[in-house]
């Protein structure tokens, strides 16, 4: 019997990081529910998995429970649609362009001189690494 794999750990450090963050607008781009849009809700970067807004609906059978007899909290059963996560290379960033138009558009990193500020008070330069959309050229 094949077990399933619910949790891998990143090979090495950095592999875990995705190319879309919670908050994002996506197009799903492959799937059942290609063309679809929607707002990244949940990342999972270990599993390499997002939960999309409105994508891969899957129906859920809950059973009626009772947490804590004497709370009183009750639960109802029946069947619940909520959203699976899908793959992250099953999504693409959408942007908006100069016209106001919604393109798909992959990810560049560019990294940007900061000004930080020590806990003591005294300041120095850093680096900060930030996301360009590569169809349009400005910071995500």
């Amino acid at each position: 019997m094949v077990k399933s794999k619910k949790f891998t750990a990143p090979k090495k450090p950095g592999q875990n990081k995705l190319h879309v963050l919670k908050g994002d607008k996506v197009q799903v781009i492959a799937g059942k529910d290609k063309g679809t849009t929607g707002e990244v809700i949940a990342v999972y970067p270990n599993q390499e998995k997002v939960t999309v807004q409105g994508v891969n609906i899957v129906k859920r059978h809950l059973r009626d429970s009772q947490n804590q007899p004497q709370g009183g909290q009750r639960t109802e059963g029946g069947i619940v649609s909520s959203e699976a996560p899908i793959h992250a290379s099953n999504v693409q960033l959408l942007v908006k362009d100069g016209d106001g138009n919604e393109v798909v558009s992959r990810v560049a990193y560019d990294r940007v001189e900061v000004t930080k500020q020590r806990a003591d008070g005294s300041e120095y330069k850093g680096w900060r690494s930030v996301r360009i959309a590569r169809k349009t050229g400005e910071e995500v």
